[in-house]
């Protein structure tokens, strides 16, 4: 019973940051911790990549599948995105595809929340410096 709480609070956690990610900077209140989060996200992909031999590892997928086995689940997949793409859809996407797209949609995301608060700091400083 707690694994299937746990499996469920993955799903929803997991899938949220990744919403979060890839929308978080739409909005202005959210923009700089959208772009913590993105660049925590980057950071486990390269540098606890690194560390654990497995370039964009993330620490969420490893104690999800952790509990997925627990539960039974055996042949998951490399990467949270394939996982849960197939998970919701019943369908069986090619892995390098959703790497890509999944790489590509943090890139995205990482550029605009870079530029945009580079931006909204840079209008501060000058709000700051006319006051």
């Amino acid at each position: 019973m707690l694994y299937h709480i746990l499996d469920i609070f993955f799903v929803v956690f997991h899938s949220s940051l990744v919403i979060f990610n890839l929308f978080g900077w739409i909005w202005k209140k959210t923009r700089v911790w959208n772009l913590i989060t993105l660049l925590l996200t980057g950071a486990s992909w390269l540098f606890l990549g690194l560390i654990v031999g497995t370039m964009g590892y993330c620490p969420l997928t490893d104690w999800h599948f952790n509990i997925l086995e627990k539960l039974g689940v055996t042949d998951l997949p490399n990467s949270y995105m394939k996982y849960l793409a197939d998970r919701i859809t019943g369908l069986d996407f090619n892995a390098t595809l959703v790497d890509k797209i999944t790489l590509y949609s943090f890139l995205g995301a990482l550029i605009i929340s870079l530029f945009l608060n580079i931006r909204e700091f840079r209008k501060s400083k000058v709000h700051k410096a006319e006051s």
